[in-house]
């Protein structure tokens, strides 16, 4: 693996202005902005390049090929790629898969799949959501039998978001019916060149194709790339879905579209117009608020208190304000609002129907805004359950 220097040893400004130079002098895509996708050959060559000169995976412990940075300089970190603007690399392998491989998976597993993860010869996508079985993963029905040392996989994935940019899927199958729906389902790695998968891209009306149908009709999969127990993934995914909820309270994107609408509302004209003004206002309010839960959660967590609960709280405030301060951009721009593309000629820097219709899923992946309050209700709350 490579062999990374020892950043802890480094004061935080030193840090954060070694990692701030390195982006500057090695990001080269001109997306600029952290609700683009950063996808295909820039992907894997940004990500490479990090891996090459040891400033890839920082929470992941060195003994593994990370930084294995403090939480204080990991935020860091994450603090100058947003400064920066860079665009979200589609990261799933290492953001999610190799959390669950270092509790779950055995060290054969850990010692084939992790090199290919921090290398990015093997770019990875999750296989969780199925028609009818989206936020409600129990009631997921693809199926994986055994035969001889293989799985045979049969059953639909959907929503798979960049399945057609990547070589792998991690995902969820149904391998034996229980009583209680939460059980009998397994935790599998599959090749996504394997014979009797065919993926399908889904044209969303942000007009991307990063969404996709990903079928198996008998598929073969060697059991060695099952992790954790068979019969025992619904643990394995709900943990993975805990990494996945806890990165996503950065208020990130919520500043860049606050930005977005500052700068529509200055080209228009209509900064200090009374209407305007209340509304952007409120929304800055709401973003400070958001940063500064953020911050105190983060503080948290490098105390050593357990803030997941209350990262979940912020994934959902964090995305339905994302949604209200698009919804403001379009609406001070009027009839113009619905142009696609930025129009310049009409004072709009920005495309804010690209910004509106990309905002709509923030409150369904990573679990819908209903599953959200649903464990809000029950586990911080401690409401009964209906």
């Amino acid at each position: 693996m490579n062999s990374t220097p020892n950043h802890n040893s480094l004061d935080d400004d030193a840090f954060r202005h070694a990692w701030r130079s390195w982006i500057q002098a090695n990001y080269h895509s001109p997306l600029r902005d952290p609700l683009e996708r950063l996808t295909g050959q820039p992907a894997r060559a940004w990500l490479q390049a990090q891996h090459r000169d040891g400033w890839r995976a920082p929470a992941l412990p060195a003994e593994h090929g990370g930084m294995g940075l403090s939480l204080r300089k990991q935020l860091i970190y994450q603090e100058e790629l947003e400064r920066f603007s860079v665009a979200r690399p589609m990261d799933m392998g290492l953001r999610l898969l190799t959390p669950v491989l270092l509790r779950y998976g055995t060290k054969e597993q850990i010692a084939r799949f992790l090199p290919g993860i921090l290398n990015t010869t093997e770019v990875w996508c999750q296989g969780y959501s199925e028609p009818g079985a989206g936020s409600d993963l129990a009631n997921l029905k693809m199926r994986g039998h055994e035969q001889g040392e293989h799985l045979i996989l049969n059953g639909q994935k959907t929503w798979t978001t960049m399945a057609s940019d990547s070589d792998w899927i991690f995902l969820l199958v149904r391998t034996s019916q229980e009583a209680k729906r939460q059980q009998g389902i397994t935790f599998v790695l599959a090749d996504l060149r394997s014979p009797g998968i065919e993926i399908r891209p889904i044209r969303t009306l942000a007009r991307d194709e990063n969404f996709c149908e990903v079928f198996f009709d008998s598929v073969a999969v060697p059991k060695c790339q099952i992790i954790g127990q068979a019969g025992d993934g619904w643990a394995v995914g709900k943990a993975l879905l805990g990494f996945e909820r806890f990165s996503h309270g950065s208020p990130e994107l919520l500043r860049h579209a606050f930005k977005v609408l500052r700068q529509t509302a200055s080209a228009l004209q209509i900064l200090e117009q009374p209407h305007y003004h209340q509304v952007l206002a409120q929304h800055a309010c709401d973003v400070a608020d958001a940063s500064a839960w953020y911050e105190q959660l983060c503080e948290t967590a490098m105390q050593g208190g357990d803030a997941h609960e209350d990262f979940s709280m912020l994934k959902l405030f964090n995305a339905e304000l994302v949604q209200r301060i698009a919804e403001s951009a379009t609406e001070l721009a009027a009839d113009a609002g619905g142009l696609l593309g930025a129009a310049p000629q009409w004072g709009l820097p920005h495309d804010l129907e690209w910004l509106y219709m990309i905002s709509r899923p923030l409150t369904i992946f990573g679990g819908t805004a209903q599953v959200q309050r649903n464990l809000i209700a029950t586990r911080s709350l401690a409401l009964p359950r209906s």
